[in-house]
């Protein structure tokens, strides 16, 4: 009888052990902070591997020089749209490695816009202009525990600045680069 109940045990072990998909969660979401910012995100399940990121927040942004008698601190709302492909969940998988709120390396391409609602800033009549960004990114996401998280990525794209709409001549653009490292707490 003990052979049986050590059979039938080792049986369910082993079935659990496996039975976690190598898919994304159907959603997740949490509040992120770096070194330069601020942001509430969610990550909605598009396909097994594909997610689409969705984040609001405040870059944050430092500055000094010839205009400016002191360092100049901004906060700047964003609001970006990012998918995702996290491609390799099943590797992780193999590993024993928990793909838990999609742990797992990525490839995206991060959109974000900077509207002129507003700045938060230690100057007064700070304004921003606007701009959009496509920066492609390779990243890695992390589970620290049940709740914590830290996420880190690079990559390079282009930026382009609704300079008209501020007074300026002409609108530009410009290379822009994506280079992030964040903790968070996923809800």
């Amino acid at each position: 009888m003990s052979k049986l109940i050590f059979m039938l045990t080792l049986y369910l072990v082993s079935f659990t052990a496996k039975a976690q998909d190598a898919s994304v969660e159907e959603s997740t979401g949490g509040l992120q902070t770096g070194f330069l910012g601020v942001w509430l995100h969610n990550e909605k399940r598009l396909s097994d591997q594909f997610v689409l990121r969705g984040e609001i927040g405040f870059d944050s942004s430092i500055s000094g020089g010839t205009f400016y008698r002191k360092t100049l601190f901004l906060l700047i709302p964003v609001l970006t749209a990012e998918p995702r492909w996290y491609y390799n969940l099943k590797k992780r998988l193999s590993k024993s490695k928990t793909i838990k709120g999609n742990s797992g390396n990525f490839l995206s391409l991060k959109t974000s816009f900077h509207p002129d609602w507003f700045v938060i800033a230690n100057e007064n009549n700070i304004r921003v202009v606007s701009d959009i960004s496509f920066i492609p990114t390779w990243g890695i996401k992390r589970n620290i525990g049940k709740h914590f998280t830290y996420e880190t990525g690079i990559g390079f794209g282009y930026r382009y600045f609704f300079a008209k709409n501020s007074g300026f001549a002409e609108n530009e653009g410009e290379a822009a680069l994506n280079l992030h490292l964040r903790v968070g707490y996923q809800f």
